[in-house]
């Protein structure tokens, strides 16, 4: 459970509303009334950022809402969070599930992309005014995304006009803890202008679990054909880039790989670039 949900401790599943004129407006003052009950909390901003109907869920809808706050142990650090919320108008809960076949539907709501929101940087085939855009968020360690990324970015990579492809570097540390090396060896190498990096980088042949990074690292450079250092991987920059691409994610809840998003809609098929016109 996140700080902020912790902070807010809602401890009734579904609570009446009836303050505001429309749904969203409901559930900012609502949820701003909360968390101002929280004495440990010094300042609070919620807005409800997206609506998303849901499917099968007759007057139900997915309530992406943004919190921005302070505490008042740490006055000086603000807080980023986003949250789903459910409501019908009347009714808001956090988990929403149905009974027929089991989904939960926090699992099935993403926010979209919005267009402001691309990164230049992150940008690896075609031209950021194609057609298409597709972001890719990804592990090159992950065996999913092994079967997946490769092939989807060549064939992506032979339509510079039709498709921009922004790549998201986004290691599972906790099963492929090598791709931490990797994925900041191929920030430095795509900057150094090493030639297909993020296709290349699947065909490493390393243990997930391996922590040396003078192993990890010869084997990004003999695949990849690049000459990243050690002390390469210790700019700040670097840093900065990964944590950018992990942020990006996080805030779009994103939880595996590969994930991908077509036009700033998120992909559950990994297929729609295939029958893009």
């Amino acid at each position: 459970m996140s700080l902020m949900l912790k902070l807010l401790a809602i401890t009734l599943l579904l609570t009446s509303l009836s303050y505001a004129k429309t749904t969203s407006e409901k559930l900012e003052r609502y949820l701003t009334e909360k968390y101002e009950d929280n004495p440990n909390i010094k300042t609070i901003e919620v807005k409800v950022e997206e609506v998303k109907p849901l499917e099968g869920m007759k007057n139900w809808n997915a309530y992406i809402v943004g919190l921005k706050a302070t505490l008042k142990s740490k006055p000086r650090e603000l807080i980023k969070q986003k949250h789903i919320w459910f409501s019908n108008g009347t009714m808001i809960t956090e988990k929403l599930t149905n009974l027929n076949n089991g989904d939960n539907y926090e699992d099935e709501v993403k926010p979209d992309i919005k267009a402001s929101a691309y990164s230049k940087e992150n940008l690896i085939y075609g031209n950021e005014n194609a057609k298409y855009k597709v972001a890719i968020f990804s592990d090159p360690l992950c065996p999913f995304c092994k079967d997946f990324a490769p092939d989807a970015l060549k064939f992506m990579k032979k339509y510079p006009e039709k498709f921009a492809v922004y790549y998201y570097h986004f290691p599972l540390l906790r099963i492929h803890p090598a791709s931490a090396i990797i994925t900041r060896a191929a920030v430095v190498a795509h900057r150094a202008g090493v030639k297909d990096v993020n296709i290349n980088m699947y065909d490493i042949v390393v243990n997930p679990k391996e922590l040396n990074v003078s192993v990890i690292l010869s084997a990004f450079n003999k695949v990849v054909g690049s000459h990243v250092t050690e002390k390469d991987l210790k700019d700040p920059s670097v840093t900065a880039a990964i944590n950018h691409d992990t942020d990006f994610a996080t805030n779009l809840f994103v939880s595996g790989t590969p994930t991908i998003y077509f036009n700033g809609k998120i992909d559950k098929t990994r297929k729609k670039y295939k029958t893009a016109e």
